[in-house]
């Protein structure tokens, strides 16, 4: 299967130099010329699958360039008992009243990225062994919280490689700050911007563009690719853990074989909800997508008015991988809303960033609404959200997963719908301790981090993940700031 460019459908590529590459030359993202279709006999023969051989007939279906072998060792290499704390790799928790919470934070870094993240280094590796690639490949990649300690830790030491990462100085959480700035690895940066996530991740997309920088990195023998969900390689694991969550209630008795879900996503660059409409396009019986954003409610506008309009005060909450304004991934939906029309996307991302807005109607949108709803929780919702479902159920959730649930709510009010739904978890509760313990004891007035580690620990009665345990005791290795105009100037450092 081949791979076409957002912008520029003409442009053909494998797999694996899809992979590789990132993101195309002209600024297009990549998606597979077809989406395979999952016949239901073939879902209903993986429900007595694990997680690992349910991911290799999944990648298989869209990594054609992969051979089998190829797959097994990739998904095996990354979804491995010593790294992952569930052996189930994303088990499904039951909360009552039809509704499932998919945790996808039992991995290395306490959060969803790992999902994909401890797969696409092998699955670079196995593509620069496979072409012949000579280059060094520099993965440069923006953060909002999660990504930045999921992609080092996964590409740490990794031969052939070089990592860097800009995350907003202010705009991650401290637990993620210190996941971060405390990394090992030799071919590992980390550096802080002087702005939020959307100037960080406007920065790197300028550095992948710049004819100058492509023309030092060609004379060094390297070449740039991308760890967020830009990369293909990057999102289609993602897609594994809807098919998988799906057949793990099935087989559970929490649902028969064809029977519909809803899935809420809470997402921010619109790449985890992504995997889900990939899921659903597959043949996956979900019958409704909820999106669920928080203050900085980009997407939920978009959804319900067809208007896409950055030019808005950006707030920072208590769910800051979602702190975003500039949802790239949402032009891989747009490419499939209006039939593949190359220069219709083309042209909405130009106005983006020329002008900062730019309008969808017609049937692009009536399709969308159809498949989509959207909802946002402020911070306020958020914390109440936290206390109202521990005070329920005893169960403790993260303020990025409080936001679904609370838009979830309120989607049930709203519409009647009463389809069995699944709420998808992207961060362990301990990465953000202080803030769920103000959430569910509001007592609690400690700010050093180990005592909120082990007060949560008593109030959730989970005990405190282990990569997390002892991370205050690790020296910072990365001090560098810079400014959004000196991101530039940090990546030429980091490869001279």
């Amino acid at each position: 299967m081949n791979y076409q460019s957002t912008r520029n459908r003409k442009i053909q590529l494998p797999s694996m130099e899809a992979i590789k590459r990132g993101i195309s030359d002209e600024g297009g993202l990549f998606v597979p010329e077809d989406i395979p279709a999952f016949q239901s006999d073939r879902l209903k023969e993986l429900i007595d699958a694990d997680y690992r051989q349910r991911a290799a007939e999944i990648l298989g279906l869209y990594l054609t360039d992969y051979s089998r072998e190829d797959l097994a060792q990739c998904v095996n290499s990354a979804y491995r008992s010593d790294t992952f704390s569930s052996e189930e790799i994303a088990p499904v928790t039951d909360l009552g009243n039809g509704l499932h919470v998919l945790e996808l934070w039992h991995g290395p870094t306490c959060a969803f990225k790992d999902m994909a993240l401890q797969i696409l280094p092998h699955l670079m590796t196995a593509a620069i062994r496979h072409t012949g690639e000579k280059k060094e490949i520099v993965i440069l990649t923006a953060t909002s919280g999660d990504t930045g300690k999921a992609a080092l830790e996964g590409f740490r030491n990794v031969p052939g490689t070089r990592i860097m990462v800009f995350y907003p100085r202010q705009g991650v959480s401290r637990m993620q700050m210190l996941q971060m700035v405390t990394q090992e690895g030799s071919n590992v940066r980390v550096v802080a911007v002087e702005g939020n996530f959307d100037d960080a991740q406007t920065g790197v997309k300028k550095i992948f563009n710049d004819p100058e920088m492509k023309e030092i990195l060609d004379r060094h023998g390297c070449r740039f690719s991308s760890a967020n969900s830009i990369n293909w390689g990057r999102l289609v694991p993602q897609i594994v853990y809807y098919i998988s969550s799906y057949l793990d209630l099935v087989k559970k008795g929490g649902i028969s074989p064809g029977q519909a879900v809803n899935v809420v996503v809470p997402t921010g660059n619109f790449g985890n909800i992504l995997a889900g409409y990939y899921a659903k396009r597959m043949g996956l019986p979900i019958r409704r997508l909820i999106c669920a954003s928080n203050d900085n409610r980009v997407l939920t506008d978009f959804i319900r008015t067809g208007i896409y309009d950055r030019r808005r005060e950006f707030y920072k909450t208590i769910s800051p991988s979602m702190d975003i304004l500039i949802s790239s991934n949402l032009e891989r939906l747009l490419y499939e809303l209006v039939d593949r029309d190359d220069s219709r996307v083309a042209f909405w991302m130009k106005e983006l960033s020329e002008s900062g807005r730019y309008r969808m109607e017609g049937k692009a949108l009536d399709d969308l609404q159809s498949m989509m709803w959207s909802g946002y929780a402020t911070v306020e919702e958020t914390g109440e959200s936290i206390r109202n479902t521990y005070e329920e159920t005893g169960y403790t959730m993260d303020p990025h997963t409080a936001v679904g649930k609370w838009v979830y709510e309120e989607y049930r009010r709203e519409t009647g719908d009463r389809t069995k739904t699944i709420l998808v978890s992207t961060a362990s509760p301990f990465k953000f301790a202080g803030d769920v313990l103000k959430a569910v004891r509001p007592e609690t007035e400690s700010s050093d981090v180990v005592r909120l580690l082990e007060q949560l620990a008593e109030v959730s009665r989970m005990p405190i993940p282990k990569p997390l345990r002892g991370l205050m005791d690790k020296p910072v290795l990365h001090k560098g700031t810079c400014t959004k105009s000196g991101m530039k100037e940090e990546v030429l450092s980091f490869l001279i």
